[in-house]
């Protein structure tokens, strides 16, 4: 079986990284979506939101799931049998970030490949970050977030 993991905070979670998880989960039996946990990082929504949302995003898909984690993203990997991560590509940035990580993964699981998923064009500039920001600020972020998130405003 085909099993890939995509790691992230997905605080939100976009339409970009909806977009890639549907494109990524047609290549693979089971794609778990894996929020990681960080004591040390301050999010902007609850991990229940966001489990919450990711299940409502992807209800209908039956090969989607969402778990959530603590400590390194290659030991959640080997706890859940998956053989495949992976990342979206947004930039060049993006790419020597990731690869950087994915070299560091493969050197400690070497059965465990990473998959880059380049983001379509209209994605480019949507970036959780910045999401946040434009809710801090009032501003309306509908348009960038996956279908299942409701910030209930």
């Amino acid at each position: 079986m085909r099993i890939a993991v995509f790691p992230g905070s997905f605080d939100p979670i976009t339409i970009g990284h909806q977009d890639i998880i549907e494109r990524a989960s047609t290549l693979f039996d089971k794609m778990i979506v894996g929020i990681g946990t960080n004591a040390n990082k301050q999010h902007m929504f609850t991990l229940e939101q966001r489990v919450s949302w990711i299940e409502k995003t992807f209800e209908a898909n039956s090969n989607i799931s969402v778990a959530a984690y603590s400590g390194l993203t290659i030991d959640f990997c080997k706890k859940n049998n998956a053989n495949y991560l992976v990342r979206g590509l947004r930039s060049f940035t993006d790419f020597e970030y990731e690869s950087a990580i994915a070299q560091m993964n493969h050197k400690m699981s070497p059965v465990i490949e990473t998959i880059f998923m380049l983001t379509k064009p209209e994605y480019d500039a949507i970036a959780s970050t910045i999401v946040r920001d434009i809710i801090r600020n009032g501003g309306e972020v509908k348009q960038f977030l996956a279908r299942g998130v409701s910030l209930g405003v």
